[in-house]
């Protein structure tokens, strides 16, 4: 069985990178078999497929890829995108030569 090994986001409140860089949690999930549709009773989303709800969380990807290799499942690693910094100063809100419009 395919499964997908990555390295969840960042949510939108948490804004310092500290806690997170320092313990990255690496999750594993199996890929859906089965495609999902509506239920005419309710109108909600069902899906025959009870493997969606199977999320496993590692400390590193060296013990995901063990994890694979000890079940017999075949990972497909998809690593997070580079973080680009943008290292900005409070003066520059001031600067002579700012290029955004004022806000005040």
């Amino acid at each position: 069985m395919q499964v997908r090994v990555f390295q969840k986001a960042k949510s939108a409140m948490q804004s310092g990178g500290a806690g997170w860089d320092k313990s990255p949690r690496w999750t594993l999930e199996p890929y859906r078999h089965h495609r999902a549709h509506i239920d005419p009773l309710t109108g909600w989303q069902a899906s025959a497929d009870t493997l969606k709800t199977i999320h496993l969380e590692f400390r590193s990807l060296d013990d995901a890829l063990a994890y694979c290799a000890a079940k017999g499942l075949k990972p497909v690693v998809s690593t997070p995108p580079s973080r680009r910094r943008r290292i900005k100063a409070y003066a520059d809100n001031f600067a002579f030569g700012r290029r955004e419009s004022w806000t005040h």
